[in-house]
């Protein structure tokens, strides 16, 4: 089984994801997106791993997220580009299972679904 962390470092929601996996003796391949951001054709397969929307995988409480999509009529292919532009308003954590399942683990027991 491989498992994967779409990880932010600073966030202490992702840091609880991780430990989450490696107390359950998970050593996962960490994918630190602030660094390096998904591509909009990444953040479209993820979204459908997660059966989620792009909006919602949108943190709505940050300042790009107020100033590039709140209230514009934006598409989905726009979104994702904002999204790669500006990493920071992906929700997470997020955990991939064989490239096949994911969930956004918050909290970090929704890991066990796809486990």
């Amino acid at each position: 089984m491989h498992v994967a962390i779409w990880h932010n470092p600073r966030c202490r929601k992702s840091r609880e994801a991780l430990a989450y996996l490696r107390e359950k003796g998970i050593e996962p391949e960490i994918y630190e997106y602030m660094k390096d951001p998904p591509s909009p054709a990444q953040l479209r397969k993820i979204l459908g791993l997660l059966g989620m929307s792009v909006e919602e995988l949108l943190r709505k409480q940050e300042k790009e997220y107020k100033e590039l999509v709140r209230g514009k009529a934006l598409g989905e292919d726009e979104i994702l580009e904002i999204i790669h532009a500006h990493p920071r308003l992906l929700e997470r954590p997020i955990v991939v299972v064989d490239e096949e399942k994911a969930v956004l683990a918050r909290p970090k027991e929704r890991i066990d679904e796809i486990l």
